[in-house]
């Protein structure tokens, strides 16, 4: 199997990475507007063909896939194209900046028969697989209540590095940029995990956005530092569980920190992931009468670009697919309807 590498930004190190090391995967080529970075990328990953556009490559042509590591907003055109072009693709989220673009890019794979996915990442996250499995097998009766957070402390910390300085920051904060803030660069990440690990898809969602003052005029350079850097939702679940989300970027103390809780008639599950650690903790049977939590420990799953190539050679497409990441999509397209509204909203 032949992959493109389109963009080559940060995020796509790691794409280049993780399927270089699949048996049987080649980087076909590297795509980048910016010959320099594209050609300093390739150097890193041993690509031998690098190109200035994404037509340029589709018109070569000798690849059977695409990674998708654009800017959120390219999302949806370079997909297009590639998908019409008949090339498999491997996204980026969020998929698309709206629902609509959304829905066309999903429409569009499947009636043309091609394997879609997204990346949302924390499905690689062993503990939220072996939770899931859990609550699907009943152990926690029916799920009542759920609480999840996604903090990042970025903008409080230069552990990262200095968004004030360095445009892979500053991009995200600007919607002229392409970025829908906090709650489209990692409020998909939470909605897919609380959703996933639940076993349920939304019904209800109610959301708050913030943002708060960060430079003089809050603008720095090109960037108009407009887009929001909190969110707080109040959501319920198809199977009629009630919860809560929030994500910030100004959790000083946590570099990159998930958390979801499900509480369930007959016990309760929560997962803790850090960028350098994760747990699965359980109260189960009869540790429900004394609160006592007992760590789980998990076997390794298969990443997301393993499945996309599993996908991709078996013909059979594998979850997360671009109609999911349509579904989330539409949540998070309320969420700001329902901040302008004030008031809750069915999905």
């Amino acid at each position: 199997m032949r992959i493109l590498i389109l963009g080559t930004g940060g995020m796509a190190n790691q794409h280049a990475k993780h399927f270089a090391a699949i048996e049987g995967v080649t980087l076909a080529g590297g795509v980048d507007v910016d010959p320099a970075r594209v050609e300093a990328f390739n150097q890193t990953h041993g690509i031998e063909r690098g190109f200035g556009s994404l037509d340029a490559a589709l018109a070569w042509g000798e690849f059977d896939a695409i990674a998708n590591v654009t800017p959120d907003s390219i999302h949806h055109p370079t997909t297009m194209a590639a998908l019409n072009a008949g090339k498999h693709v491997f996204c980026e989220k969020p998929l698309a900046t709206d629902y609509a673009k959304a829905m066309e890019m999903t429409e569009t794979a499947e009636r043309l028969g091609l394997i879609n996915m997204v990346n949302l990442t924390y499905r690689n996250v062993a503990q939220l697989q072996k939770a899931r499995e859990i609550v699907q097998s009943g152990q926690v009766g029916t799920v009542k209540h759920f609480e999840a957070s996604y903090l990042q402390s970025w903008l409080v910390s230069k552990a990262w590095g200095d968004w004030r300085t360095e445009s892979q920051w500053l991009w995200r904060l600007s919607k002229k940029h392409g970025s829908n803030g906090v709650l489209g660069d990692i409020g998909v990440h939470i909605l897919d995990f609380a959703a996933y690990g639940a076993g349920s898809d939304f019904s209800k969602v109610f959301c708050r956005l913030e943002t708060f003052s960060k430079a003089e005029n809050n603008k720095i350079g090109e960037y108009d530092l407009d887009a929001n850097d909190s969110f707080a939702m109040t959501a319920q679940l198809e199977n009629g569980a009630l919860g809560v989300i929030h994500a910030t970027r100004w959790a000083t103390g946590h570099f990159n920190e998930l958390r979801l809780r499900i509480y369930g008639e007959k016990g309760s599950v929560e997962i803790q992931h850090r960028h350098d650690w994760s747990k699965l903790l359980t109260c189960l049977g009869d540790d429900i009468e004394t609160g006592t939590w007992t760590e789980v420990a998990v076997d390794p799953v298969p990443t997301n670009y393993m499945r996309f190539v599993e996908a991709v050679r078996s013909g059979q497409n594998l979850e997360p697919s671009f109609r999911h990441a349509t579904n989330i999509q539409k949540v998070l397209d309320l969420a700001t309807v329902t901040d302008r509204d004030r008031s809750e909203h069915k999905v």
